[in-house]
């Protein structure tokens, strides 16, 4: 094998050149101004700046974006939620727009899981703001999850999100010294 191609055998081996994390998650919303209010008052992000209206009379749009042509996208905002990704919040106008989220079944179903130091206080505050909560935490006292308390909750539109804490650690950390990245361990400003 010549040196060329080693080169470019290893660097798919390692994976994206340059890696360094996740910058931002999108998320399509039907009111930009309900999402914010939920990002801002209920789970305490940062409001940073929005951009829009953006449509295109060619094809832009599909090529670029994966949608239908005259999709319009009306507003995207973005948010800032302590230490982790950014929320790049879109409100779009489309041809045939499904307006329900996928259920995490479903493919292209998801969630977004915020850690948090009490869970059982995270709860009670979403309740006492009406966000619905699925269930109550579970905890985790066996495998590599151990010790990890955790409970999905809604949006207000429905997106699923997921609470958990896990203070002391989690069980897999007792067979290996490389650790999961953790918002806890690192402060933004560092």
């Amino acid at each position: 094998m010549n040196q060329e191609v080693k080169r470019k055998v290893v660097s798919i081996e390692r994976g994206l050149p340059g890696l360094r994390g996740t910058d931002h998650v999108g998320i399509t919303v039907p009111d930009i101004e309900q999402a914010t209010d939920f990002f801002v008052n209920v789970l305490g992000c940062e409001q940073f700046y929005d951009l829009g209206p953006f449509q295109a009379t060619d094809d832009w749009m599909t090529k670029h974006l994966n949608v239908h042509p005259r999709t319009v996208m009306k507003k995207l905002r973005f948010f800032r939620c302590k230490n982790g990704s950014n929320y790049e919040v879109f409100e779009y106008e489309a041809p045939e727009q499904k307006t329900s989220p996928p259920l995490n079944s479903d493919v292209g179903g998801h969630h977004l899981a915020l850690y948090v130091d009490n869970i059982e206080e995270a709860v009670d505050f979403l309740k006492s703001n009406k966000i619905k909560v699925l269930g109550e935490p579970t905890v985790r006292s066996e495998g590599p999850s151990a010790g990890q308390s955790w409970v999905y909750f809604l949006a207000p539109w429905g997106l699923q999100f997921e609470l958990v804490s896990f203070p002391g650690g989690k069980g897999y950390e007792k067979d290996t010294s490389s650790r999961l990245w953790h918002p806890a361990n690192r402060s933004f400003d560092q």
